[in-house]
């Protein structure tokens, strides 16, 4: 398989890149400011695990079928195409909240556009980084950009709160629009590696119907060993990490009596954890035993998510020190899982491996953010985060203790170029 990826396309990929980060900065706000509207407008633990569901369903739905385009179609045309999209939705949004039109389900179908739109995003965009940047600096880039992932959400989420003292909610949703725009600049500058320029002979290969694409991908997520444990403590991680996501500003704003400021503040301790994390990923040259470090990790996010749940009434400053010890392994881990996945898999088969391993990691969690409502209004918001916690730690110490994936070395060069002969040669 011919290696692309060369000095010019990793100054195209960071030119890229740091167009994706105005974007992400955008999105951010949008993020913070409809999750601070819908708290105050509902106070309401059942709909707010509404809300999550309504963007969870349809990214666990559409996401494999995403992955299949990110590997079929024009990657630079996909990633404009759904990005214009949903810039144009958060347009009409600001449209309803100028005519004072907007209802709390009306946000709903806005939030699940939002996920169809990063279904398609999210796959397309993970399956450039091995095409366009080099082998040797692939652990180097994904720690680099949880980094930056880091600083860009922390500054948003600051600069959200500030504004929401003085501006209204609809001249927030203007920083979607307006960086699309810059981040559609580099799109257009810089060429995109296609799938199709990733195979040996492409003149030869007979194009593949939609269905046998779809299959390939989970044939070579078979072949990968300890990928399907990997995956299956994926969906109990998300699974018991989901009323985190869902009840967060409930939990801060209501249950603690925080005010919107604090409640960004929280946030922020949390993005200056993923940015210390993301520092440790990115300057660490090499690591060793690297499952076992992901596994550990995991434990350790979990004490952090204890910390976070068992905090006395307005102890903010616990809070947000759970909330540290949360984000600080959240890049660490999955700089570490990605950089394994891209140097295993077969860059014209990336994409398709990353929406089957996000969307089964994610299969479960609709069901846990529907119950996230009933279970949080039956035994209260702490101590149902509490309870997750705790079995997030001990799942993950079971599946390490009694899964084969701990005696395998994956530093071994001889047991990749095995896996990744064992799926060049798939045959559907």
């Amino acid at each position: 398989m011919e290696d692309t990826a060369n000095k010019r396309t990793y100054r195209n990929y960071l030119f890229f890149w740091t167009g994706q980060l105005f974007s992400l900065f955008g999105s951010t706000i949008v993020f913070f400011a409809i999750t601070i509207w819908l708290t105050l407008e509902t106070g309401s633990a059942m709909f707010m695990a509404t809300a999550s569901f309504m963007y969870i369903l349809p990214m666990t739905i559409c996401m494999p079928i995403a992955g299949v385009f990110a590997d079929r179609v024009n990657r630079k045309t996909l990633i404009i195409v759904v990005d214009s999209l949903q810039a144009f939705a958060t347009f009409l949004l600001i449209i309803l909240f100028q005519f004072n039109i907007l209802t709390t389900w009306m946000m709903l179908i806005f939030i699940s556009l939002r996920s169809v739109f990063q279904a398609f995003h999210l796959p397309t965009v993970n399956a450039i980084i091995p095409a366009m940047v080099p082998q040797e600096k692939l652990t180097k880039i994904n720690g680099i950009n949880y980094l930056f992932t880091g600083v860009v959400q922390l500054s948003a989420q600051f600069l959200a709160a500030l504004l929401l003292v003085f501006l209204t909610i609809n001249h927030l949703l203007w920083a979607d629009v307006i960086t699309f725009f810059i981040a559609l600049i580099p799109l257009l500058l810089i060429s995109i590696p296609s799938a199709k320029h990733l195979v040996e002979n492409p003149g030869t290969t007979e194009k593949d119907s939609f269905i046998k694409e779809f299959k390939m991908g989970y044939k070579t997520v078979k072949l990968i060993p300890g990928l399907t444990a990997m995956i299956i403590l994926g969906m109990f991680v998300n699974f018991l990490i989901r009323p985190l996501d869902t009840l967060m500003s409930l939990y801060i704003l209501i249950d603690h009596g925080g005010t919107k400021l604090i409640f960004a503040l929280t946030m922020i301790s949390f993005q200056g954890g993923m940015i210390i994390g993301a520092l440790v990923a990115s300057f660490k040259k090499k690591w060793s035993n690297r499952m076992r470090i992901i596994f550990l990790g995991i434990v350790v996010a979990g004490i952090g998510y204890v910390i976070f749940s068992i905090a006395p009434t307005g102890a903010f400053f616990i809070i947000g020190i759970g909330g540290f010890v949360l984000g600080i392994m959240l890049p660490i881990i999955n700089s570490l899982y990605q950089t394994w996945i891209q140097t295993t898999v077969p860059k014209d088969k990336i994409g398709r491996v990353t929406s089957i391993d996000h969307t089964l990691s994610m299969s479960i969690s609709p069901i846990a953010t529907i119950l996230t409502g009933p279970l949080a209004t039956l035994i209260g918001n702490a101590n149902l985060l509490l309870y997750s916690a705790l079995l997030m730690i001990s799942t993950t110490i079971l599946i390490w203790s009694f899964s084969s994936i701990r005696r395998i070395n994956y530093d071994d060069p001889s047991l990749i170029n095995e896996i990744s002969s064992n799926i060049n040669n798939i045959k559907i």
